[in-house]
């Protein structure tokens, strides 16, 4: 049994992933944005499930999540799954919090960082980047941004296993009800790599579809991009990966 943290669990694909590894034994702490949104995860609470409250556009509050984790035992994965599609959280949430937590937290040696087919058309450079959230972000570049994040920590932490997954246009509240991917197959690929001793899932700083290994855009694995990156959040939020 691994313990586990779900970002952004309330709905959509980090519930599916979180109800799953419920189901599979495992223990899951699941996340919702406030109190709110807290509540309707009652069910996966009275299942066993722990509970973490955290606005991810706040980084006060990404800091008092994870001394709340921190103090409440280590965990074994996190699967970083909170994000937001478009408007000006869209860099605090998709990459800024991310990277927070990851530098922040204890303990995982897996990680699973959620990215998408979008990061292709992401721009591989970090002028003028919003960081804060004063204006409107790029999806295509936060899902680029965070991508090359997780090549970044499997490079850095040759103990950890982290890797990027794209689970497809599935029927969320994101994606919509018209997307055309398997909603069943765009949460398995990550319960997989954070739980299965397979031999392809304790591989590290690779980009997933479906079960899947892909080639992703040519700067996410780019040593001189990642190292940018992981400079300019260091800088930006005075913790260091």
């Amino acid at each position: 049994m691994s313990r586990i943290r779900v970002t952004g669990s309330a709905d959509g694909l980090g519930r599916y992933a979180a109800q799953a590894l419920l189901s599979g034994g495992h223990e899951v702490v699941v996340h919702a944005r406030n109190r709110e949104r807290a509540s309707g995860l009652g069910p996966l609470v009275d299942r066993g499930a722990g509970l973490v409250v955290g606005d991810f556009t706040d980084r006060d509050a990404v800091r008092r999540v994870a001394d709340e984790l921190n103090g409440s035992g280590p965990l074994d994965a996190v699967i970083h799954n909170a994000g937001v599609w478009s408007g000006p959280a869209v860099m605090p949430v998709n990459v800024v919090a991310p990277y927070l937590l990851t530098s922040l937290l204890r303990g995982p040696r897996r990680l699973v960082y959620l990215s998408s087919g979008s990061h292709y058309g992401g721009r591989p450079s970090l002028e003028g980047v919003d960081w804060r959230g004063a204006g409107a972000g790029s999806y295509a570049d936060s899902k680029l941004f965070v991508t090359a994040l997780a090549a970044a920590v499997a490079r850095l932490r040759p103990g950890v296993l982290s890797n990027a997954v794209d689970p497809g246009w599935v029927p969320t509240k994101m994606g919509g009800p018209n997307a055309p991917d398997d909603l069943e197959l765009g949460h398995r690929t990550q319960e997989w790599l954070v739980t299965s001793d397979d031999p392809e899932a304790l591989t590290s700083g690779g980009y997933w579809y479906h079960g899947r290994r892909r080639q992703p855009h040519g700067a996410v694995h780019d040593e001189g991009f990642q190292n940018r990156l992981v400079g300019a959040l260091a800088e930006e939020t005075g913790s260091a990966l």
